[in-house]
């Protein structure tokens, strides 16, 4: 098993940067692939990015490309999410997600991943 620590949200202007930071610890952090999903008021939750458990492929979705960054630092047992160019619709609860693998891939579903974190707010204000 593992468990996940969110931290770094917050509150920021548009334009502005938050790097969120999930900290695992219980079980071999290298054999997790890690996802960063978010909810919106009154939305379901929704898939962000993810991080392949040796942290050499990343998939982002498209709203977030070229804003957004995750790494995967297996010897700090820590997953971060770097968000700029933060935009209001931005606005949510951030959480991250592992789930243990054998495979180099990345898992896009809520119902792919086992273990989540407690979440962290963002708010991005215009």
């Amino acid at each position: 098993q593992v468990q996940l620590v969110e931290s770094g949200g917050g509150l920021v202007q548009a334009g502005g940067s938050l790097r969120l930071s999930c900290a695992a610890s219980g079980s071999t952090f290298s054999t997790y692939t890690m996802g960063w999903f978010r909810q919106g008021p009154g939305k379901e939750r929704e898939f962000v990015g993810g991080i392949s458990r040796s942290g050499d492929s990343v998939l982002y979705v498209d709203s977030v490309k070229g804003r957004f960054t995750i790494s995967k630092d297996n010897a700090m047992s820590t997953v971060y999410l770097q968000m700029n160019s933060l935009k209001p619709e931005d606005t949510a609860v951030y959480y991250c997600a592992a789930r243990r693998t054998t495979l180099a891939i990345i898992f896009r579903g809520r119902n792919d991943y086992d273990y989540w974190g407690q979440g962290t707010q963002v708010t991005v204000s215009s």
